[in-house]
């Protein structure tokens, strides 16, 4: 059957709901539209752009009735970066949106009946993130550094005023390595010919503003690294460190294996919830510390500690949470697959002085089933899978342990109720859910769901 649009074809359409990253959902002739920039209720001029057998994709021309949720982005590249989904909405609405999705998804997907409430958000959505890791192009005399483009690798360049939600010092670290490739001749890295030297600048920023600058290049070595030096110094007076990342390989990846210090030290110390990190390049910690901390206290209070219990941190990563359940657990078990990760873990409980958190290097799927089998009868299991959710070997191990509480942390809300409608069928009941709002002005939402057991 045809369908009944074709590119190009201009309709006016009103805005029915929200579908992933805020796109707004239309309806033409029962054909859906996904409007990216459309808020929930407008009357929107609509270009159809692309035409899928089920679905198509349009652009707004006009909006003929603007919602009063609508907002003027402050970000003068918003609309060509991608990296974020809503800036044309005010905040509310966007923390409006997850919670639609979220709630959407665990009803359609996992055939649950729990009400989502409110996501929590920020009191100022804006600067928040502490690492950002920038693409470079361009030339050296007219160098490029920012984020490539929605669905393609074509550089959008940062704005003078930086990203609107990476914190100030990156900003300003980005600013100077730009001056700096300017006067050394230091070449930008062109991907297609695999030539060229300053590939990614990546910043991380502590708490205190401490920050580290790490220049991922395609070789040994760059021109004149004392004057890189010199500039981030005065462009970031809280510098405590400048890396090079060397990575000669023809790849996405943006950090190679080896790093050079150019200039003090090659990791800093961060805090989560009175805990002591080691952050360096290439460690795991989240990008938004205030809103983690909501997020990891509701797990804390979602699992009911009160020093006596077992519990199982499945993909536990750099140990995080692991730690966190350690101070009111009796024993935790960290299981993940990434050995450095579990490395930085073991480190951490050593920094912080924590004796009763054991990790374990391997999937999750197969670790957890094997020490059932070996008799492990956890109290509390908690789980913080990637986007792709829990291994359905993961579920079933932890139905059979018959732990009394399971807690469920998501980045994911289609994999997350995908996984509570097994739990839920598997025995464990469905009691509470938050979500928080971590990635501010994009369409990604945490959530923290506790599951008990069905007596």
């Amino acid at each position: 059957m045809p369908t009944p649009l074709h590119k190009n074809q201009l309709l006016d359409l009103t805005v029915e709901g929200y579908g992933m990253d805020a796109q707004g959902v239309c309806r033409a002739d029962g054909f859906t539209v996904f409007v990216p920039s459309a808020i929930d209720g407008e009357r929107v001029r609509v270009r159809i752009v692309k035409v899928e057998r089920r679905y198509a994709f349009g652009r707004v021309e006009e909006v003929l009735s603007p919602s009063p949720a609508r907002a003027e982005p402050p970000c003068p590249i918003y609309r060509r970066c991608g990296g974020c989904a809503s800036q044309h909405m005010r905040y509310e609405e966007t923390l409006l949106y997850k919670q639609r999705q979220v709630q959407d998804c665990l009803s359609r997907i996992g055939g649950l009946s729990i009400e989502v409430p409110p996501v929590l958000g920020m009191e100022d959505p804006w600067h928040y993130r502490n690492k950002g890791a920038y693409p470079v192009g361009g030339t050296s005399s007219a160098p490029r550094i920012g984020f490539f483009a929605p669905r393609s690798h074509d550089l959008v360049d940062l704005p003078q005023m930086g990203c609107a939600i990476q914190r100030g010092e990156a900003n300003a670290a980005v600013g100077a390595v730009k001056e700096w490739m300017k006067k050394s001749g230091a070449e930008p890295y062109d991907e297609t010919l695999h030539r060229g030297l300053v590939r990614h600048v990546m910043a991380r920023v502590a708490r205190t503003g401490e920050t580290m600058v790490v220049l991922a290049v395609n070789g040994e070595s760059v021109p004149h690294p004392d004057a890189l030096v010199k500039a981030l110094q005065e462009a970031v007076p809280t510098l405590t460190g400048v890396m090079l990342s060397v990575n000669t390989a023809r790849t996405n990846v943006i950090l190679g294996k080896r790093l050079v210090t150019l200039w003090g030290a090659d990791s800093m110390i961060d805090t989560l919830c009175g805990l002591r990190f080691r952050v360096s390049p290439l460690s795991f910690f989240q990008v938004n510390p205030d809103q983690t901390e909501k997020l990891y206290g509701l797990a804390l209070e979602f699992a009911e500690l009160t020093g006596s219990q077992t519990v199982v941190d499945a993909y536990c990563g750099a140990g995080t949470i692991s730690l966190l359940l350690a101070r009111t657990a009796r024993r935790v078990i960290g299981i993940e697959i990434v050995p450095e990760a579990i490395a930085d873990a073991k480190e951490n409980a050593a920094r912080n002085g924590i004796e009763n958190a054991d990790f374990l290097v391997g999937a999750s799927e197969e670790v957890l089933p094997r020490l059932v089998r070996e008799g492990l009868t956890p109290d509390v299991v908690v789980v913080d899978p990637p986007r792709k959710g829990c291994e359905e070997a993961v579920l079933r191990a932890i139905a059979e342990s018959a732990p009394r509480r399971v807690v469920y942390v998501s980045c994911n809300p289609a994999t997350l109720a995908r996984d509570a409608g097994l739990l839920s069928s598997l025995g464990y009941e469905p009691r509470r859910i938050q979500c928080v709002d971590m990635f501010c002005w994009t369409g990604a939402v945490e959530s923290v769901m506790c599951f008990e057991r069905r007596i």
